[in-house]
């Protein structure tokens, strides 16, 4: 970002298997503590497949066109952003870390939370793979347990829990080619459902136990969130675009037809009455059977929340948080998704709604935008205060980054 006033703006960019989407946002002078959002651009992406890029060129021209759009809404230029890391090669693992309290006082300061979480990513990655993110569930200083900050505290044993996330070299180094083509800087990278959480979660939801899906076109992605803190993350290979290929398949139709049929008639409402639906593209009129229609998204949908189901009772939490569960994404506009969703998972469901945002809100309270919108708030949340002056350490940044953050949370 350009100058010093531009330093005000945070930047989300979502790279999404079928759409990018940008939003921009600065703090909101006239309500504090919100974001007022002052522009935001999509554009389709035809460079992924499954949240993987597999064209360059093609999904970097998406991301200009969605950059170019935002800035021209709003007027601010941006060449930096904070960016979404997607695909079914995102993986998650609990490691733990453990240091020893050597100072004379033995009073835990920010650079021993920042040693212990170190410490925890020291576990054994085939060479193609590199950490992105580690999430601190849980301090235990001398035996004592959850503890959410040991800043300031005493003792001599610090151990911390944490889930790391990693994801393959190829496919990050092929997404930072098409940033690098598009000439975004990377600010921070994070996945699109811890994102989205950022946006649609409340404090409370993130206390008692809650699972967000971000259902996009080409994968699903999952967190959970208990106790303030990331528990799971994982990332479904099933999206939006196979229920498109379901519908083609089953209704013997092309792409294009049964993409813009699940757009305006698929619904999971039970409905009673068998009726012809008509629809008219390139000049020729296509009619199926509503039945045929609801059952096949039925069936493709149900597939899904029983790979969400698995993938919870790995980590013993089907059916037993309380939060139950938030949907995002473009599928998650499909009419009675919630209720679905509530009767297969056994859990509380809602679609997902944005809070603490204003400003240029009609476009982005839409479920597709939540990962956007929460990548420009954690744009926010990850930058202050920085020192990024040449004489400071990789080390001295990533303390001031990691206090920022911990008085910004506590704020």
């Amino acid at each position: 970002m350009h100058g010093p006033a531009a330093s005000l703006q945070y930047i989300g960019l979502d790279i999404g298997t079928s759409t990018v989407r940008c939003v921009i946002g600065m703090v909101d002078a006239a309500s504090p503590g919100k974001v007022s959002v002052i522009g935001h651009g999509s554009a389709p992406n035809v460079g992924m497949r499954k949240g993987i890029v597999v064209h360059i060129d093609d999904t970097a021209e998406a991301i200009v066109q969605a950059i170019t759009e935002a800035e021209r809404l709003s007027g601010v230029r941006i060449n930096g952003a904070t960016v979404n890391v997607n695909g079914i090669h995102v993986s998650g693992l609990n490691s733990k870390g453990v240091i020893a309290i050597s100072a004379a006082n033995r009073e835990i300061t920010p650079e021993d939370r920042y040693r212990v979480e170190e410490a925890a990513t020291i576990v054994q990655l085939p060479p193609n793979r590199e950490i992105i993110q580690v999430f601190a569930k849980n301090y235990r200083l001398d035996g004592q347990d959850n503890i959410k900050d040991p800043v300031g505290m005493r003792g001599v044993r610090l151990e911390v829990d944490t889930h790391i996330v990693s994801a393959a070299t190829p496919n990050l180094r092929n997404l930072d080619m098409a940033l690098e083509k598009a000439q975004v800087v990377i600010h921070n990278r994070t996945l699109s459902s811890r994102a989205a959480a950022e946006a649609v979660l409340t404090r409370q939801q993130k206390e008692a136990g809650t699972v967000l899906l971000d259902i996009g076109a080409g994968t699903t992605n999952l967190v959970v969130i208990e106790d303030g803190e990331v528990q799971h993350v994982a990332v479904l290979p099933i999206g939006g675009m196979h229920i498109t290929n379901d519908l083609a398949i089953g209704l013997k139709t092309d792409l294009d037809v049964a993409e813009a049929v699940k757009v305006r008639f698929a619904s999971l409402i039970p409905q009673k009455i068998t009726r012809d639906i008509r629809i008219k593209m390139n000049d020729h009129e296509h009619i199926f059977k509503s039945e045929d229609i609801a059952l096949i998204t039925e069936a493709r949908v149900d597939e899904l929340f029983e790979v969400v189901n698995k993938e919870l009772a790995r980590i013993h939490r089907a059916h037993k948080l309380q939060g139950g569960v938030v949907l995002v994404g473009g599928t998650a506009k499909m009419p009675g998704i919630a209720d679905f969703a509530k009767e297969k998972m056994q859990l509380a469901a809602r679609i997902g709604a944005l809070h603490g945002v204003s400003g240029l809100v009609d476009t982005v309270a839409d479920p597709a935008y939540a990962s956007a919108v929460g990548l420009m708030l954690l744009d926010m949340l990850l930058m202050p205060e920085v020192n990024t002056s040449p004489g400071a350490t990789t080390g001295t940044r990533a303390l001031n980054f990691v206090d920022s953050l911990f008085k910004k949370i506590k704020r």
